[in-house]
């Protein structure tokens, strides 16, 4: 065994089965008493408009009501994110740790980005209303 580094087995997955276990057991309670937010039936013959997205992609329904080319900033987004391991000045990391000094702009990038997105959120699903017209109530 390494030198300074805990095995993770049975260590690490004992904690892992036990919160998930305790998210389990919270779910469950939450979904025997908080109702489901759901809607009537759907009807086809009617459709809202313009109806609103799920609460996690309102953020995207937010940027596309803007102009239709604001996808290509999330695609971007997206892959940059996805190619993260291989992208040129990426530290390989031998210790876990919150924000690393090496990789500060990733961190304050990520950072902004999601404040960004829940930001998005919160005015697309509390301030937009019929025929997606900005409100404040």
């Amino acid at each position: 065994m390494k030198q300074g580094f805990v095995k993770s087995s049975p260590h690490f997955f004992r904690r892992i089965s036990r919160a998930m276990y305790v998210l389990l057991l919270a779910l469950l309670i939450l979904a025997a008493l908080l109702p489901a937010p759901l809607q009537e039936q759907a009807n086809p013959a009617v459709t809202p408009n313009p109806a609103k997205s799920a609460w996690f992609l309102l953020w995207i329904q937010e940027l596309v009501s803007w102009s239709r080319l604001m996808i290509y900033p999330v695609i971007l987004a997206a892959c940059l994110f996805l190619l993260l391991p291989w992208l040129p000045g990426t530290a390989h990391g031998y210790q876990a740790r919150w924000f690393p000094r090496s990789q500060r702009v990733l961190s304050a990038s990520t950072i902004i980005l999601v404040l960004i997105i829940v930001l998005l959120t919160i005015v697309a699903l509390f301030f937009r209303g019929a025929n997606w017209s900005f409100t404040l109530s």
